[in-house]
């Protein structure tokens, strides 16, 4: 009974990594379709998200056949509903590269109004927290998993620094009023999957510890 179990938390395992994977490409996808105006790329996404949606569903209902069929003890009962949360948060990052790829698709020809610089920085450092919580996950790895909550500060830093020069754009030309805004959403898009991928890292560390830690 015990080996049926494991089986069957190595396979929730393998298909946490996989869904991890597709929402770290979905977001690459995301900053790459906005850097380079890339429209086609922008409807991929948002018609991709489907996928992720689908792989939320599917690993739900293996966790509740888990609980239903195996009646877990306290700890595994732990690790699924940690599983449970962690794919909550994982379909919302995939939610919020189809928002920012539905705003690129806002952008058409615009010429943007300022270089894209720190917006690519924010998309690497949530790619790297998510990367970062689905290995301290598999690899029940609680260091990794501090790592990322405080890796989180730095996409907050970063978009302190894009709202700032947004503000100056707009005080400097009132014309760059819409594009800012929509840079500035873009930007709380990526905060926000920061966010996120620090709820993953905490519900890891509640797997492991036992406690939740804030």
């Amino acid at each position: 009974m015990r080996g049926n179990f494991d089986k069957e938390l190595d396979l929730l395992n393998n298909e946490i990594i996989k869904m991890g994977g597709l929402v770290e490409e979905r977001i690459e996808s995301a900053v790459k379709a906005l850097i380079n105006r890339d429209i086609a790329l922008a409807k991929d996404v948002i018609q991709g998200d489907i996928e992720i949606d689908e792989m939320e569903r599917d690993i739900e209902s293996r966790c509740l056949k888990l609980i239903l069929l195996q009646q877990p003890v306290a700890k595994d009962l732990r690790l699924i509903s940690s599983i449970l949360k962690m794919i909550t948060d994982l379909e919302r990052i995939g939610d919020h590269a189809q928002d920012i790829s539905e705003i690129t698709l806002l952008f058409s020809d615009e010429k943007y109004i300022k270089e894209l610089i720190h917006i690519p920085q924010m998309a690497e450092a949530t790619i790297y927290m998510v990367r970062t919580s689905i290995d301290a996950f598999v690899n029940h790895n609680a260091d990794l998993a501090y790592e990322v909550i405080n890796y989180d500060d730095k996409v907050d830093d970063l978009f302190d620094i894009i709202k700032d020069e947004l503000i100056l754009l707009i005080r400097e030309d009132i014309n760059n009023g819409e594009q800012a805004i929509n840079f500035l959403m873009i930007s709380k898009y990526f905060e926000r999957i920061g966010d996120h991928a620090e709820n993953i890292a905490e519900w890891v560390l509640f797997s492991i510890l036992g406690k939740h830690v804030n």
